[in-house]
């Protein structure tokens, strides 16, 4: 039985690398725009695949050899090392959750990357591209039909506010009517993450929806003095923001949603702060999460295009099932980031928080978490973990999405959302003495 389970091996072996061989060099080299974003890129990388190596040699974006063994006394500045059962994986089309990404490989100890990481980094987004054409990549699903010359609800202001001891001048958007819904983008990102949401005729007839960028984020000031100091988001000034943002537009009790980071505050608000909000939803949603990286120093270093790593960096947390255009859209945003923002966001993620979520009274106040199968940095694994400490908490794992569902992939992520959103209303319409009209109030 062993000889045939190693026989399979060898075999599969065999068939990855006559893949992989047929991808490289000829896919990279006709491919003009990736051989441009490649165009810094001279290094001599090996791969393993399996038992088998290969010395990939790039030159100015270029595959100039790929060739089977390693040369005697040859030096290369990084090995990219996976098992068969990860190449194997990687290159399915689509691959199945914690295969699609070398990161999340990493993670899972399937695959290494060893050595100089620096000319990997440097050119993260294109190495991943790079690696994945052997995948077919045909699976990617279609983006909503574009709509011409139709202006678009969505009404954007700006407004200063308190944050602790700074004057912030935050942006905001807003459309629709009805209870208040308060949207939280990811890290490292801003409030474009939610236009989908905020253009939903069906959402927008019972929720007055908002979604604010944060200091620092999209259109929204850093505070005076800001070059003066490091960047750290804390859980504190978080729900100070938060908070600061509500009771300047003296909302009444709105519903929160946020996603990553914004996902992880609703907790901490759950426990702290619950009469202030009349439900929360938790997109990505965990106490804490296993991490998959150490070193985020590339994110901000004056070599490294802090734009361009940041948006490799978060590119394996989206499903390759999610539709090209609308994964580019939610990549663009972090490519925009400003200098040294997404790392000094994810102190706050990165933040260990203590709380009593047994305590979070889910009667009074309904706590709803939605998790993606995709997603390897909060794991479905790591929000079910959460969940079980909650009484009453409603936990429920997305299919076909990643990380950022709402701008990813918004038609599959509405199907999820819209059941969340009916619930509350109709609980808000529901509640004693309550009118229609104050329902939407």
């Amino acid at each position: 039985m062993s000889e045939i389970v190693e026989n399979s091996s060898a075999l599969l072996e065999e068939q990855l690398c006559e893949r992989f061989e047929l991808a490289l060099p000829d896919a990279v080299n006709s491919n003009e725009h990736l051989v441009w974003r490649g165009r810094y890129l001279t290094a001599d990388i090996a791969v393993h695949i399996g038992s088998v190596a290969y010395l990939v040699r790039f030159e100015k974006g270029r595959v100039i050899e790929c060739r089977k063994g390693l040369p005697l006394l040859w030096s290369t500045s990084l090995a990219i090392k996976g098992t068969v059962k990860a190449w194997a994986a990687f290159w399915e089309d689509p691959p199945k959750p914690g295969w699609h990404d070398i990161f999340a490989m990493t993670k899972s100890r399937e695959m290494s990357l060893e050595g100089n990481l620096y000319p990997f980094m440097c050119n993260l987004q294109y190495m991943k591209d790079v690696l994945s054409l052997p995948r077919t990549n045909k699976s990617q699903g279609k983006p909503s039909p574009v709509v011409l010359n139709k202006a678009e609800p969505i009404v954007g202001r700006y407004m200063t506010i308190r944050i602790m001891s700074d004057d912030c001048r935050i942006y905001y958007e807003e459309a629709g009517q009805g209870i208040p819904l308060v949207c939280l983008h990811t890290a490292g990102s801003d409030s474009r993450q939610f236009r989908h949401i905020l253009n939903d005729e069906e959402i927008l007839k019972n929720f007055r929806v908002f979604a604010f960028d944060y200091p620092w984020h999209g259109k929204s000031y850093p505070p005076a003095g800001f070059h003066t100091y490091q960047y750290q988001f804390t859980l504190e000034r978080y729900i100070e923001t938060i908070r600061g943002f509500c009771s300047a537009l003296l909302l009444d009790r709105p519903v929160v949603m946020g996603c990553s980071i914004g996902g992880r505050v609703v907790l901490p608000l759950a426990t702290s702060y619950r009469k202030e909000f009349r439900a929360f939803v938790g997109i990505e949603s965990a106490q804490d999460t296993v991490r998959w990286i150490d070193d985020l120093s590339f994110m901000y270093r004056p070599d490294v295009n802090g734009g361009d790593y940041c948006g490799g960096h978060e590119s394996g947390l989206i499903s390759p099932t999610s539709p090209e255009q609308y994964r580019q859209e939610t990549l663009w945003g972090y490519r925009q980031g400003g200098p040294g923002v997404l790392i000094g966001d994810l102190y706050m993620y990165r933040e260990p928080m203590e709380l009593e979520l047994g305590s979070i009274d889910t009667a009074a106040t309904p706590l709803y978490m939605l998790n993606a199968e995709y997603d390897y940095s909060c794991t479905p694994e790591d929000s079910k973990r959460t969940a079980d400490k909650i009484p009453g908490a409603k936990l429920t794992i997305m299919k076909d999405v990643g990380h950022f569902p709402m701008s990813e992939n918004p038609v599959k992520f509405r199907e999820y959302i819209l059941p969340v959103l009916k619930e509350i209303h109709e609980s808000e319409a529901a509640r004693p003495g309550k009118t229609k009209q104050g329902a939407n109030a």
